[in-house]
């Protein structure tokens, strides 16, 4: 019953392995040899693979990200201006110029840019990093403006040709002179019949007014809130609205809820921004570094390798198996959930390709252990396994609360918030799981296999 239970853990070791490899491998792998004094050159091409995941398609033509250090692009820091703000609204203030930072990134088509806050003493800066960016000058006219929020009147009447054209849809909405200067604030609430979310707008007592004509005037119709140009919600005027003070409703999450309130507040707190620092970093220095990161990885590895089979024979094999089988579940897992890889990253897979025998040592010296007072191999590869976990456990709980410190999930102020740091961060998080279970399914069911009870 045990070696069936034995042969089945390896036969699903086995077919994960060969489903990580086909993920694992390039689009094109291009194939060169000379072969009975002819010349082959042909190119090898990955099958597209898509898999259902909890009602979700993962899959496609998977590739490595690249970071900005990789495969080029630009860097830009931004000052936020504060000094029209309240102290008390800065924090928001701050999160919704990131926000909308980002949605107009988006827009312009940047794969996987990075958008994130920092303070420098007093100043409060965005820095924006674009991979692969071929305009810099554009991507730098679109980041570097205030956000425009102003609320537009739906035409009474729309053509057919509004409703199917994306430009004349923008077209039947006219601008009111309402803008986000009128807008004092937003605010989530809740709705107190439903207990559903909803989004709350309170607008300057000078613009009081004039919102309440608007309203007495339109009751029926839409009220278009745009931002930067496009609308962001499309609310219909149900009452005239008399006190400047007016709620948004529409069935949201509160995740919802939340995006549409940062959005208002981006207009409603115009945050001025200043350019201060700009880097415009070419793709060649990053392949170099690549390939040299590569070419040192791959001479530790070898002599990982190399060790571990002249010290430990039979089972330093097994766990070189084992290694190569952790670094192509590695690289899968890097496409399966969208690790953008940098150079610091490189550097995190790099180490733990070395972190990950450590646990082989351990259990192979407990082995040795067992050995020596007299236990069968079988009985000393089960208590090397057994009595290596507490070492084994320690070890890489501290290296995963070190990694999850350097990611800073939370996006905690007063940790890191670099993103070079957190792709090393999440690089050496992977690497440690993964070893994990390399280390401690994969080699022990590769020993208890392959190795019977006179190998030594």
């Amino acid at each position: 019953m045990q070696q069936s239970k034995v042969i089945r853990t390896f036969l699903l070791i086995i077919f994960f392995f060969f489903l990580a490899t086909l993920l694992a491998l390039p689009k094109e792998l291009p194939v060169k040899f000379m072969a009975a004094g002819r010349k082959f050159d042909f190119v090898l091409r990955r099958p597209q693979l898509t898999l259902p995941f909890f009602g979700q398609t993962i899959g496609g033509n998977l590739e490595l990200k690249q970071g900005l250090d990789i495969q080029g692009g630009m860097q830009v820091v931004l000052r936020a201006d504060m000094s029209k703000i309240d102290a008390a609204s800065r924090a928001d203030a701050l999160k919704s110029a990131q926000e909308i930072i980002r949605r107009r990134v988006d827009m312009f088509g940047v794969s996987e840019p990075l958008v994130q806050t920092a303070q420098s003493g007093t100043e409060q800066r965005i820095i924006v990093e674009l991979a692969g960016v071929s305009n810099p000058t554009q991507a730098l006219n679109l980041i570097g403006t205030t956000a425009l929020l102003d609320f537009r009147l739906q035409d009474s009447s729309p053509s057919a040709q509004a409703t199917q054209s994306a430009a004349a849809f923008l077209s039947q909405f006219k601008p009111t002179g309402l803008t986000g200067k009128q807008l004092k604030r937003s605010s989530i609430q809740y709705d107190p019949k439903t207990g559903q979310p909803v989004v709350a707008m309170e607008f300057s007592p000078e613009a009081t007014q004039a919102f309440a004509e608007l309203t007495q005037q339109n009751t029926g119709r839409v009220l278009a809130i745009f931002l930067d140009g496009f609308p962001v919600s499309l609310p219909r005027i149900s009452t005239p609205i008399l006190d400047g003070r007016a709620i948004i409703t529409g069935n949201f999450t509160l995740d919802q809820a939340k995006q549409l309130n940062i959005q208002l507040n981006a207009g409603a707190l115009p945050v001025p921004i200043e350019v201060i620092e700009q880097h415009n970093i070419g793709a060649s220095l990053g392949q170099s570094a690549v390939k040299q990161s590569l070419f040192a990885g791959a001479v530790g590895l070898a002599c990982v390798v190399f060790f571990m089979v002249m010290y430990y024979g039979w089972k330093g094999v097994l766990a070189s198996v084992s290694l190569v089988i952790y670094a192509v579940f590695t690289v899968a897992i890097y496409k399966l959930i969208g690790v953008t890889l940098t150079l610091p990253g490189i550097a995190g897979l790099l180490l733990t390709i070395g972190m990950a025998v450590d646990s082989n040592i351990l259990i192979f010296e407990r082995m040795k252990e067992e050995l020596r007072v007299g236990q069968p191999f079988d009985r000393a590869l089960e208590l090397g396994f057994g009595r290596a976990w507490d070492s084994i456990k320690d070890a890489n709980v501290t290296t995963i609360f070190t990694a999850l410190v350097l990611i800073n999930p939370l996006d905690l102020s007063f940790l890191n918030t670099s993103g070079l740091v957190r792709g090393f961060g999440i690089t050496l998080l992977i690497g440690v799981l993964t070893s994990l279970f390399t280390g401690l399914v994969v080699t022990r069911t590769l020993m208890r296999l392959f190795l019977k009870g006179a190998a030594r």
